[in-house]
């Protein structure tokens, strides 16, 4: 009997360094993964792809990316999805940080909005004394409007817009994509129609539209990208030690270097935006905790 219990005990000895071991990659694995919800336009501008491996090559991280729009994105911290966003829609932001969702917000980089649409430019938004007059005389002209519908950053803004204009256009002339900044410029430039749109996303899809830019450089159309991470003492789970890195490498000189030198046939997408007030918050925030 005894001879046949030491094969046993070897055996489930055996089994559970195996399951432990295994358990450990796991985990270390997990540590080493962050998982990122950010915005349609960072990429499909391609910023991301310039960005993360530099960045993955010098820590050893893995950045999981979930390009959504800036709606979806802050659910998804407020559910506790992913670690940390990187969003473009200021006072949600804040209010994500207010009600204790996400830990602080950081500046990274700002572009602006632009309005585009068919190159004859039907409604004459090209004459407009500001972006509230460009977006009445679209409501006012026979044109097809495209938006994203997606309670997108992008989509706030605009919503913003017609509100500042105190005009609409008629349903049949209104139309909700509810699709990704690049799929809404698509559907523009097959409908001849106008849209809003980032900057870094027009750049990037320029190319493929025959659409131009017929309104641009309000101050209001000012667009500008934050970063959160989600908050530990909400959810323990989330791996803030690794957001917190990619925060400070992301808005150090390395990275604001890197989101500076980003250009599209030339042309800069996006203006790095991190200050020293950023730099002396990050230092109080231990990446191997939080306060």
């Amino acid at each position: 009997m005894l001879k046949n219990i030491k094969p046993l005990i070897c055996a489930l000895s055996t089994a559970s360094c195996i399951f432990l071991v295994t358990g450990l990659a796991q985990a270390d694995r997990m540590n080493r993964t962050i998982r990122m919800a950010t915005t349609t336009s960072t990429e499909n501008s391609g910023l991301l792809r310039h960005l993360l491996p530099r960045f993955e090559q010098q820590t050893g991280y893995q950045v999981h990316v979930i390009a959504v729009g800036t709606g979806k994105a802050l659910r998804m911290g407020r559910d506790g999805d992913v670690d940390l966003i990187l969003v473009h829609a200021r006072p949600a932001e804040e209010l994500f940080v207010k009600k204790g969702y996400g830990m602080q917000r950081y500046n990274v980089m700002y572009n602006d909005f632009v309005l585009v649409g068919p190159k004859s430019d039907p409604a004459g938004i090209a004459k407009s004394k500001d972006a509230a007059e460009a977006f009445s005389r679209i409501a006012q002209s026979s044109s097809l409007f495209i938006s994203r519908g997606d309670d997108s950053g992008t989509h706030k803004k605009e919503m913003a817009l017609w509100k500042n204009s105190g005009a609409t256009p008629p349903d049949n002339r209104y139309r909700e994509a509810g699709q990704g900044m690049g799929k809404a410029l698509q559907i523009a430039g097959e409908l001849n129609a106008y849209t809003l749109t980032d900057r870094g996303t027009w750049l990037a899809y320029v190319s493929k539209l025959d659409l131009k830019i017929n309104y641009e450089g309000d101050p209001q159309l000012h667009n500008p990208y934050g970063i959160i991470a989600v908050s530990p003492e909400r959810y323990q789970d989330t791996n803030f030690k690794g957001a917190m890195n990619l925060i400070e490498w992301i808005t150090s000189k390395e990275g604001q270097e890197m989101i500076g030198k980003y250009h599209i046939a030339g042309k800069q997408l996006f203006m790095p935006a991190a200050d020293q007030k950023q730099a002396v918050a990050l230092q109080r925030h231990s990446v191997d905790g939080h306060n």
